[in-house]
C-alpha cells in the first residue's frame, strides 16, 4: 500500500487549500499506517517511539536527569524578583506555571507567532531589561523550568483565521528541498521516519515540539528546538535561520498544531 502513503504525501505537500485540520489527520494516516502498533501518545517520545531497547535505557537515565541543574537555575530566575519589584510570572495566564501547552501561539494584535522564549523577551522588555539571546543559558534555564511546570499538559494550538498564511508558511518550510543534499524536514522525519541515516533512527515529525528544551547526550548540553533545526539545516548545508527568525516560528507553528493532543514531557533527553 506504498501508494496511500505518496498520495496522502502529494495531498499535505501540494495542495495549499487544504485546511490545518487535514493536514493534521493526514499526517497522523502515515505514521499509523506505516507503524500501526506505536500508540499515538508515544509519538511524544520521538525515536524513542520506535526503538524500544534505547527507550529502556533512556527511561533509566531520567531516574536521575542530567537537566537538573537546569531546573534549578530556571526557578531561581522565575522567583527572583525585577529590580522594579515584578516576577517573569507576572507577564503570563496562571504566573507562568503549567501553561507551555498553549505556545506557540497566534497573536492577533501583533500578527506573528509568538514562542515560550520569544514571549519571556517581551517580559523582559516589558520591563526594562535587555533580551536574552535565544539560546543563551539563562532564557534556555527559564523556558526549562516553565516546560517542567506543563510535564504532561497536552499540546493546544490553534490556527485562527488571521494565522492561516504563517501557519502555511511553516508547512511549506517543512516540505522545501534546500541546501547541497536537496532535503527538506519531511525527507527524513516523514518519507523515512524509523529508518537509519547511518547510526542514527530518525525520528517522526510528529512530536517534534513536545520534549524540548532537551539535553544532548552527544554534547552535554541542554539544547532548543530551535538550535535542532539549526542543526538539521547544518547537515544538509543549507542557510542557517537563526534562532527565533519568522521562518523558524512558522515552522514550530506548523509542528506543534501537527502535534495536537500529545503531552509535553520536556525537557527532556535526546541522544
Amino acid at each position: 500500500m506504498k501508494w496511500l502513503t505518496v498520495s496522502l504525501l502529494l495531498f499535505i505537500s501540494h495542495n495549499s487549500m487544504a485546511s490545518p485540520e487535514q493536514d493534521r489527520q493526514a499526517i497522523r494516516a502515515i505514521y499509523q499506517k506505516n507503524f500501526p502498533t506505536v500508540p499515538f501518545s508515544d509519538y511524544a517520545d520521538g525515536v524513542y517511539a520506535f526503538d524500544s531497547d534505547a527507550r529502556d535505557s533512556w527511561e533509566a537515565i531520567k531516574e536521575f536527569p542530567p537537566y537538573a541543574f537546569v531546573l534549578e537555575q530556571g526557578e531561581k530566575l522565575f522567583t527572583t524578583p525585577f529590580s522594579n519589584g515584578r516576577y517573569y510570572g507576572d507577564c503570563f495566564n496562571n504566573k507562568g506555571i503549567a501553561i507551555a501547552q498553549n505556545f506557540p501561539y497566534w497573536d492577533t494584535q501583533k500578527q506573528q507567532v509568538i514562542t515560550l522564549p520569544s514571549a519571556i523577551n517581551d517580559c523582559r522588555i516589558t520591563n526594562q531589561l535587555t533580551p536574552f539571546a535565544y539560546g543563551t543559558a539563562d532564557i534556555v534555564a527559564l523556558q526549562s523550568y516553565m516546560a517542567d511546570s506543563s510535564r504532561g499538559k497536552t499540546i493546544q494550538t490553534h490556527i485562527p483565521a488571521s494565522a492561516l498564511a504563517a501557519y502555511q508558511a511553516g508547512k511549506a518550510y517543512f516540505y522545501q528541498r534546500r541546501g547541497q543534499l536537496n532535503f527538506s524536514c519531511a525527507s527524513c522525519h516523514v518519507d523515512n521516519a524509523g529508518k537509519f541515516l547511518r547510526s542514527e533512527l530518525l525520528s517522526p515529525a510528529l512530536g517534534h515540539t513536545t520534549h524540548w528544551p532537551a539535553y544532548r547526550l552527544n554534547t552535554g548540553t541542554v539544547n532548543t528546538l530551535h538550535s535542532r533545526f539549526k542543526v538539521c539545516n547544518q547537515l544538509i548545508r543549507a542557510k542557517i535561520d537563526p534562532a527565533q527568525s519568522q521562518s523558524l516560528r512558522q515552522l514550530e507553528f506548523f509542528l506543534s498544531y501537527m502535534a495536537n493532543g500529545l503531552p509535553l514531557n520536556g525537557p527532556s533527553l535526546r541522544k
